[in-house]
Parts: structure tokens; C-alpha cells; sequence
């Protein structure tokens, strides 16, 4: 049987699995293969997070932050991303995340794996969001009057939130179809702009890709504090490729919507972090090449893509490029808005937010969307906003400390049930693998991988200037655990298990009729 061919038996094996961990299939199940990859890939988008922060490329050890630097951060995210997908294949449920840390861990690993990934989400759209402003501030703005102050940049942001919540809003066969063009924009820009970056480039060195040089400090435009720390600055680096391939359990948040879940999900998770790592390292390579003077871009600082593009690139083609890289920016808030909805209306179902769980589990019998949740991710995300461009801590802006939080909360969400998969992985909890398995032992060696990648991924992001991050995180932490220890610990019951499947089954069947969902 053909990946996107979807027949009866099909469609009742992804029943029967919903229905075994207790759930209706209420979401509407109409995403292809390729649709699933397609949505993490444009959440992941290179031609977001490779652009907009690919000053930290160059501004750190130089050349060789690009060329080998997105290997191994690419190499850290691929780790995450393969373990990932072996719990995905098993466990293919909206919220993916927050049922593997209940189900093969326990309560409280899976009510604090939803709040860091809701967080994490939250704020990472917010990121994308504000990222896209600031593109959209230094590209078209002159032409608008667009000058790219805080709350014309908050206004920005909530005008774009808006739109992409309207568009979830109306049916994930939309927003499937505005993220399959995503992708296929992704492809065909990055693949102009490689060319055109080689094609214009007054001289290519190859030997930049390897070489390190201390651009830390003025050298670097101030993207990363003065050191002599080759081997540190080389790890900040790393803050580029591990920020931009990030957001592929949108894969896994929309498991309830893919067709041939268990198969389709994780190949889909692998896929969007392998094409992404792929091809986001030959265009940063290119535009590597395509520099004219190193040490001059370098002093740039964050506006080092833009002045590589005005020093080679025609106008026509430029704005061309440019035009495209929004577009595509623009997708990529849509899909995040997906799956942060996602995530909240399953931790919503299971009760996990009190006094608004009810509204928040809600699906629209006419579009087959959590509508609510999708508006209150929206509302939460441009809230965010405000406060992060209106709140400074000393010089910085609280900005800059929550995007690297967000780093933290997103991957500390993978880290916590993947631990949990290791050690539940051939016992009770997970007898056996879902369709999609690697052996045990390769299993068991990646998430190890990923977990030590998660001491990397701390250590970089709490690192100065961004010492004020591990207060961030560590604060959240506490106050989980204070507000578990109160009252949740006694309140929140988490995924229905045993007899509590069972006894869902009417509930389960009145669900469906209620949007029309035939078995």
C-alpha cells in the first residue's frame, strides 16, 4: 500500500490505537505524509532561524562556525529527532510530547513536560514572530514607513498572529495546504539564493568553512562577549543550528491529524530535521563564500546576512530572495501556531489546565479544529510580545533572556520523556515498538546521545551573556514543583489508563458523533 493511500483498514488501525489510549478522534485526520513532514519543516524553516540569526555563524569563531559548527548542531538536534520518532511510531497522539512523559514515566514527568513544551512554544512563536518583524523591518520597511520601533513591532506581530490563527482556525486542510507550499518555497529559495551567493561571490575560498578565527567581542559586532576560548566560542556557535532545527514535534503534536499515524509521524520528524540540517548547511556555507571581506561582515554583527546580500546580489534579485524568505517566515509562525494548539488542547483534554480545560479541549464540529485553543495560544503569544519588547533587565531586553530560555524549556521538554522511553523502553509501560523502531541498542545509544546533548544545549544557552537564562529556567522549575507539591499532585490524573479507557468508551463514541466522525 502506497505512504498517502488511506483505505478503511488503515483508517481503522489509527482508530484503534486512539481508542486504546482513550481518546475520539474529534481532530479531523486528513494530513498526508508529506504534510506531516511539510509542517515541521516550515516550523523549523532555515530560511527563518538560518537567516535571522546568522550572525552568531561568523560572529564567534568565524567561517568554521557555519561549516562545521551546523554539523554538530545540526548532528545534536538529528539525536533528539531520532529518539523521538521511536516513542512517536508507539504513541502517536496530539501532544505527543506530554503523553509519553505520563504514560512511560508518570504524573508529574508528563504535567511538567507540558508546561515547559506550552512555554516553550509560546515563546518560540512569539521569537518567530518578532524574528519575522525585524526581516520585514530591514527588507520593505522604508517602503511602508516601517521604522521598527517596539510597538510597531508589537503591532507587526499581532496583526501576523492574528491571520495565522484565522487560517488554523478554519480546518487543518488550510493549514496543510499553506505548509506543503511552505516547504516547496523553502526548497526553491534556498536553492536561488545558494545559487545566486556562489554565482555572485567576487572570490570563493573554500578554506573559510574550516578556518577559526576569534571574531568575539567589537571583531564580531558584539553578537557574543570578548574570549580567548576558541573551544567556547566554538560551542555559542552551536546556539544557530540548535535554535533553528527545533520545532519537529510539530510532527508528533499533529499525530491525531496524519493519516497512518504511527508510520507516517516519525518518518516525518526525521525527515523534516535530515532535509532541513541538509540544506540549511549548504546555504549557510554559500553565504559564507559569498562574503566579500570576513573580518568587515564580521564587525557587522546581526546585520552581517544584509550587508553580505546589498555587497553581491542585483536589487531585482535581492528583493526577489527577500520577498520569498518573508513568505516562507510568515508559514512558519502558521505551522508554529499549529502546533502549540496542539499541545495545549491535549494537556487541556486530560484536565491538565484547571478551570479552562473544558473550553480548551473544545473542537469545532465544523471545522474539526481546537478553536479555543488555538485563540488563547494566539492571545498568550502576543502578550508575550509586549512584555518581552517592553521590559528591559538592566541594558538587555527580556527578550534576548526568554529566547534562550525558550531553547532550554523546548529541549528540556524533549529530554524529559525521552529519559522516560529509556527506561520504560521492553517493560510494561512499552512492550513493544510501533512500526518505525531502530534496534534497542541503537535506541537506547541515541537518547544517551541526547541527553548529553541537552548538558551542551544548557551549558550554551545559560551561557554569558545570558547568565540570567539559568534563572529563568531555574525559577520555573521551582515554582512547578511548588504548585505540584500544593495541589496537583492530588488534582491532576494525567492520560486515561486502564479502567479508565475502559470506562470512556461511551464518551469516546458521543465525542465523535457530536463532529460527525464515522468509525
Amino acid at each position: 500500500m502506497a505512504s498517502d493511500d488511506y483505505n478503511e483498514n488503515a483508517k481503522h488501525e489509527d482508530l484503534k490505537v486512539l481508542h486504546g489510549m482513550g481518546y475520539a478522534q474529534e481532530l479531523s485526520r486528513s494530513m498526508s505524509k508529506f504534510s506531516n513532514f511539510a509542517i515541521s519543516f516550515s516550523i523549523i524553516c532555515i530560511l527563518s532561524g538560518g537567516i535571522n540569526s546568522f550572525a552568531q555563524a561568523v560572529s564567534s569563531v568565524g567561517g568554521a562556525g557555519g561549516g562545521i559548527g551546523w554539523i554538530v548542531g545540526s548532528a545534536l538536534s538529528g539525536m533528539f529527532a531520532l529518539a523521538m520518532a521511536q516513542i512517536a511510531s508507539a504513541f502517536p497522539t496530539a501532544g505527543g510530547l506530554y503523553h509519553w512523559g505520563s504514560i512511560l514515566g508518570n504524573r508529574f514527568w508528563g504535567w511538567l513536560t507540558a508546561w515547559l513544551n506550552l512555554l516553550g512554544l509560546i515563546t518560540v512563536l512569539g521569537a518567530i514572530n518578532i524574528g519575522t518583524a525585524y526581516f520585514f523591518t530591514g527588507t520593505f520597511g522604508s517602503m511602508f514607513g516601517f521604522t521598527g520601533t517596539d510597538w510597531q513591532i508589537v503591532g507587526f506581530v499581532a496583526v501576523i498572529t492574528v491571520i495565522q490563527a484565522v487560517f488554523n482556525h478554519v480546518g487543518i486542510k488550510v493549514t496543510t495546504f499553506l505548509t506543503d507550499i511552505s516547504g516547496y518555497i523553502i526548497f526553491a529559495t534556498t536553492a536561488v539564493l545558494v545559487v545566486a551567493c556562489l554565482f555572485y561571490a567576487p572570490a570563493i575560498d573554500i578554506s573559510r568553512l574550516w578556518t577559526f578565527t576569534n571574531y568575539s567581542g567589537a571583531a564580531g559586532g558584539e553578537v557574543f562577549p570578548q574570549s580567548d576560548n576558541i573551544a567556547y566560542l566554538f560551542l555559542l556557535c552551536l546556539l544557530l543550528p540548535v535554535y533553528t532545527i527545533t520545532g519537529y514535534d510539530a510532527s508528533a503534536h499533529t499525530s491525531e491529524e496524519t493519516k497512518n499515524a504511527a508510520e507516517a509521524v516519525p518518518r516525518g520528524i526525521v525527515s523534516a530535521v535530515l532535509w532541513s540540517s541538509l540544506i540549511g548547511w549548504i546555504m549557510i556555507c554559500a553565504i559564507i563564500l559569498a562574503i566579500p571581506d570576513m573580518d568587515a561582515a564580521a564587525a557587522q554583527g546581526w546585520g552581517v546576512f544584509f550587508g553580505t546580500m546589498d555587497a553581491i546580489l542585483p536589487a531585482g534579485l535581492k528583493m526577489t530572495i527577500y520577498f520569498f524568505i518573508f513568505i516562507a517566515q510568515l508559514l512558519c509562525g502558521l505551522a508554529t501556531v499549529t502546533s502549540a494548539s496542539r499541545m495545549l488542547f491535549a494537556f487541556s483534554r486530560d484536565d491538565g489546565v484547571p478551570g479552562f480545560s473544558k473550553a480548551l479541549a473544545t473542537v469545532s464540529p465544523k471545522y474539526r479544529t481546537p478553536v479555543n485553543a488555538i485563540w488563547t495560544s494566539t492571545v498568550l503569544c502576543i502578550l508575550y510580545v509586549v512584555l518581552a519588547l517592553s521590559i528591559k533587565v538592566g541594558e538587555t531586553s527580556i527578550y534576548v533572556i526568554v529566547v534562550n530560555s525558550t531553547l532550554v524549556f523546548l529541549f528540556l521538554s524533549f529530554t524529559i520523556p525521552l529519559i522516560a522511553g529509556m527506561l520504560a523502553y521492553g517493560g510494561p509501560k512499552w512492550p513493544q515498538p510501533g512500526p518505525w523502531a531502530m534496534s534497542a541498542g541503537l535506541y537506547k545509544l541515541v537518547t544517551v546521545l541526547s541527553v548529553l546533548g541537552m548538558g551542551v544545549i544548557l551549558f550554551i544557552a545559560v551561557a554569558p551573556p545570558n547568565e540570567r537564562v539559568l534563572y529563568v529556567v531555574a525559577g520555573f522549575i521551582v515554582l512547578a514543583l511548588i504548585v505540584w507539591v500544593l495541589g496537583e499532585n492530588r488534582r491532576f490524573e494525567g492520560p486515561p489508563t486502564g479502567d479508565r479507557i475502559a470506562a470512556r468508551k461511551a464518551a469516546i463514541a458521543a465525542a465523535e458523533a457530536a463532529v460527525g466522525e464515522r468509525g
